[in-house]
């Protein structure tokens, strides 16, 4: 994004959120759905995510999760909800309410790009545009949870992926199969596998994707040639990295860390994402939550080894002194390793380092291929649009081709991915080698479990992460604990 209102400050909070004391309360919007310095249609955890990946606290993780029951909130719908207009059969204009959580470029840009086009070949719809600020730290809205419990919600919402699963089983968003299923101009098959599982809960359909975000590791080639590596061959396996890293790490007369080799919880390199990259799961082919995995239990147990073996409290000093800057410690020039999306290339252009770096795949353990794993955004109708109809032809042009495609070439995409292969072929965004690294692990990206309790099993992952790397617990067993928390907390919600 030129970032929206919630990416610039997202952003801020990425770079600040390398505080490893601090990493517990990094939730879902920075795993959600990641940023760029562009207009980002990306998530989430989101995100986030991201979604320029703030990050949510328990708290906020919880109260998404419940989002969806509105309570006695429902008295304060805001009067930016829909209006009521009815006029597609007598001929006149129906107008359908349209909120969206990005400020910035975004208004003026979608307008143009999206909603003008929109208008002038669907003559008898007339889209209001409203900007409603997320919730906290979250990528939820309370505002748009109470507009639809007090029965007066907008037709359509820009939604972060993640959350469609809890909204969804509460009843909150409206079931769209039977439109997707009718349509000869929109198929589950146009865009990534994985992004059109995150809009399918259960039997129904709940949104469409639109735009996502990805990871993968950023290497400094210079600080490699320093350590006598070959800048040319990244590590590919966990092992190879773990090694490489070694030598990169370098102490100063104090003590503290001068370089760092790569700490596997900075930036992206949440636990969810370490036991992808050991060949972990976090559901079975029944739906099962399984965040004790054996795999799973490896990567955390290798991710408090790293803490043991480096240091915790020296690590934390340097990701503390770096989180002070607000920089991205990988602009540094300090970090020899670390996973981000791809949005960090937009900061990388904009920045411009004085140092030589690459991008690869993410390393994976012995046996297992590299990964990787997709948050983003979606367009949905809350459960009680009073033009259903029209909100449907609405995400159908903005979520379809020509909708995807017109957003895309604004002027400020920068190396944003759409959620549908045939258009980011269009725009040949594979022409950019950096980017194509991340467009290759696309057809294969994981994303996170569709379910009431997904906050709930982040923000517990969040939590083991921290005991472990402090070595406050048994991986193990701290993941066994997890298991029968989420499992808990589903049959508290029904299941």
């Amino acid at each position: 994004m030129d970032h929206a209102k919630v990416g610039t400050a997202k952003r801020a909070k990425r770079a600040a959120a390398l505080s490893i004391t601090a990493i517990t309360a990094l939730s879902l919007t920075l795993a959600g759905c990641g940023s760029s310095n562009t207009n980002n249609t990306a998530s989430s955890g989101d995100d986030a995510a991201k979604t320029n990946n703030a990050a949510s606290s328990g708290n906020d993780a919880a109260k998404t999760d419940n989002a969806a029951s509105g309570g006695d909130d429902s008295t304060k719908t805001d009067n930016a909800a829909a209006t009521t207009d009815s006029g597609s059969s007598s001929g006149e204009k129906v107008k359908i309410d349209f909120w969206f959580p990005w400020g910035g470029d975004f208004q003026k840009d979608f307008k143009k790009t999206v909603v003008d086009p929109f208008e002038a070949s669907h003559p008898n719809i007339k889209v209001n545009m409203t900007f409603v600020e997320t919730t906290g730290q979250t990528q939820a809205s309370d505002k748009l949870l109470t507009a639809i419990a007090g029965g007066n919600p907008p037709d359509v919402a820009l939604f972060d992926r993640f959350l469609i699963g809890s909204w969804a089983a509460k009843g909150s968003l409206t079931n769209i199969k039977d439109y997707v299923d009718t349509a000869s101009d929109l198929h589950a098959d146009d865009y990534y596998p994985g992004l059109w599982a995150e809009v399918v809960y259960k039997d129904g359909v709940y949104g469409l994707p639109w735009g996502t975000d990805t990871r993968a590791m950023y290497y400094n080639k210079t600080l490699m040639k320093q350590a006598g590596l070959d800048p040319e061959s990244p590590p590919k396996t966990l092992q190879e990295l773990d090694q490489m890293a070694e030598k990169v790490f370098k102490k100063g007369k104090n003590g503290k860390y001068d370089t760092i080799g790569f700490i596997p919880w900075m930036n992206q390199g949440f636990f969810y994402t370490q036991a992808w990259n050991w060949g972990g799961k976090w559901e079975d082919g029944e739906h099962n939550l399984t965040p004790n995995d054996p795999q799973n239990v490896k990567a955390l147990q290798w991710m408090a080894d790293y803490a043991k073996k480096y240091d915790i409290a020296n690590l934390t000093s340097f990701s503390d002194a770096m989180g002070q800057t607000g920089m991205n410690p990988f602009w540094s020039g300090k970090v020899g390793f670390m996973f981000d999306g791809n949005w960090t290339l937009n900061d990388l252009a904009k920045y411009k380092p004085n140092f030589e770096w690459g991008v690869a795949p993410m390393p994976a353990a012995e046996g297992f291929n590299p990964v990787t794993w997709a948050g983003g955004w979606s367009y949905v109708i809350p459960k009680g649009s009073k033009h259903e109809k029209e909100a449907w032809e609405f995400i159908k042009y903005v979520a379809g081709h020509d909708g995807t495609l017109g957003y895309a070439k604004r002027a400020n995409a920068g190396n944003d991915i759409t959620a549908m292969p045939s258009v980011n072929t269009e725009l040949k965004l594979a022409d950019n080698p950096n980017l194509k690294v991340f467009l290759d692990l696309m057809p294969t990206a994981f994303t996170r479990p569709v379910t009431p309790v997904g906050s709930f099993l982040w923000n517990e992952t969040m939590r083991v992460q921290d005991l472990a790397i402090h070595g406050k617990g048994d991986p193990k067993a701290l993941l066994d604990e997890v298991k029968k928390n989420v499992d808990a907390e589903l049959a508290k919600q029904g299941g």
